[in-house]
C-alpha cells in the first residue's frame, strides 16, 4: 500500500513524502501511531503543506539537539556482565539498558531530552565487545555512542582494546598457521627426499643384482 507520511519516520522517508509499504507495517503501526495516512488523492493535496510545515519543525529540532548530539558523540558506555569462557553473555544490553545508561551518565532522566529505547537503534548484545549505537534524535542527527560490554571483575577496558586484542589474536593465529604450514612443507620436502634415495638406492640394488657374476 502507498501512504503519505505526516511525521518523519527513520529509515523510511520524512514527512510529506509518499512511500510504499507492507500492508500490514501501513494498517497496524504506522496509520494507528499517526504517523502515516493512506495517499489517497486527497490527502495527496496536503503533502506540500505537510512538507513545509515538516521542515520548519525539524530546522527548530536539530537547534535543541545540536548539543546532546555532540554530547552523545563523544560518550562511552561501560557494562560489566557475567559471560561464558567464550565470551557470550548470560543475557543481553538491549535498547533499554543504553537509554537508561544514558540518561544516567548524561543526567537526562528529568530532562526533556531524555533518550527513550525507540530512540536506540540496537539488537540486544550478546557477546563481550565494543559496540557503535546510534541514537536517534531527529531523522537529520543520529549521533552514535561506544558501548563496551566486558566481563564482571574484570577493569574495563578503554575505547580500541577489543580491537587490539582481535588484532593480536588474529595475527598470532596467522603466525601459527605460517609456521605449521612451513613444517608441513619441510616434512613433505624431508618425505620426497627419502622416497627418492629409497628408489635410487633400490635401482642401485636391482643394477648390481642384473650384473653377470665371474
Amino acid at each position: 500500500m502507498k501512504v503519505l507520511l505526516l511525521k518523519d519516520v527513520y529509515k523510511l522517508g520524512r514527512a510529506g513524502e509518499v512511500k510504499k509499504v507492507a500492508n500490514g507495517y501501513g494498517r497496524n503501526y504506522l496509520i494507528p501511531q499517526g504517523l502515516a495516512i493512506p495517499a489517497t488523492p486527497a490527502a495527496l493535496k496536503m503533502a506540500e503543506r505537510i512538507k513545509a510545515e515538516a521542515e520548519k519543525q525539524r530546522k527548530v529540532l536539530n537547534r535543541e539537539f545540536s548539543g546532546l548530539a555532540e554530547q552523545l558523540q563523544e560518550t562511552v558506555l561501560h557494562f560489566a556482565v557475567k559471560a561464558s569462557e567464550q565470551g557470550r553473555l548470560y543475557g543481553s544490553v538491549n535498547a533499554q539498558r543504553v537509554a537508561e545508561a544514558l540518561n544516567d551518565q548524561l543526567g537526562l532522566e528529568e530532562n526533556s531530552q531524555k533518550i527513550l529505547k525507540r530512540q536506540v537503534d540496537v539488537q540486544p548484545i550478546r557477546m563481550l565487545g565494543e559496540y557503535t549505537v546510534p541514537i536517534r534524535l531527529t531523522v537529520d542527527l543520529v549521533p552514535e555512542v561506544t558501548v563496551i560490554v566486558y566481563r564482571e571483575g574484570e577493569a574495563p577496558p578503554k575505547v580500541g582494546d577489543f580491537a587490539a586484542a582481535k588484532a593480536a589474536a588474529e595475527a598470532e593465529a596467522a603466525a601459527l598457521e605460517e609456521e605449521a604450514d612451513t613444517l608441513a612443507e619441510k616434512a613433505a620436502s624431508a618425505d620426497e627426499n627419502e622416497a627418492a634415495e629409497s628408489a635410487t638406492q633400490a635401482s642401485k640394488a636391482s643394477a648390481e643384482e642384473a650384473q653377470p657374476t665371474e
